[in-house]
């Protein structure tokens, strides 16, 4: 059993590090904090399933993501797990699977809904951008803690 990451002069605990990340965000603005969390997660180095756990695809905790790196799944998790932390409601928020038109590849982000609009949280764009201005992503699926949507036709 791993035992519960305590920080030294030589080690740092990137668990206990998100959560005090995370505390110093909570009462802030929504958008800050869907900016900051956007800023922070995308600073993690992006590392390839394949390389990570010798599968083609596996989809990681944060814990493991703040660990080993990860994917854009991986990223997409972690800012969606940050988001609820902080008190946003899961119906507010979607993970979507998806495929870049422009490099031919599957690809995941988060989808957040704000005061009417949405807003998407790439590991691929440095800013949150709303949706309706990235038109090379198709999307296949969405999903949060409760429902999973189809977007095929």
């Amino acid at each position: 059993m791993r035992q519960p990451c305590q920080p030294t002069a030589e080690q740092t605990c990137q668990l206990a590090d998100w959560w005090s990340f995370l505390q110093g965000l909570a009462g802030t603005n929504p958008r800050r904090q869907i900016d900051e969390i956007n800023a922070i997660m995308n600073t993690v180095p992006y590392v390839e399933d394949i390389r990570n756990y010798l599968i083609s695809d596996y989809w990681a905790t944060p814990g493991q993501f703040f660990d080993q790196n990860g994917d854009c799944e991986d990223y997409a998790i972690a800012k969606f797990m940050s988001l609820r932390l902080l008190g946003f409601p899961n119906d507010q928020m979607r993970l979507v699977v998806l495929q870049d038109e422009n490099l031919g590849i599957a690809h995941a982000v988060l989808v957040v809904y704000l005061n009417g609009e949405a807003l998407m949280l790439d590991n691929q764009i440095s800013q949150v951008v709303p949706t309706s201005a990235v038109r090379h992503y198709r999307p296949y699926y969405s999903l949060n803690e409760e429902n999973v949507w189809s977007h095929m036709n």
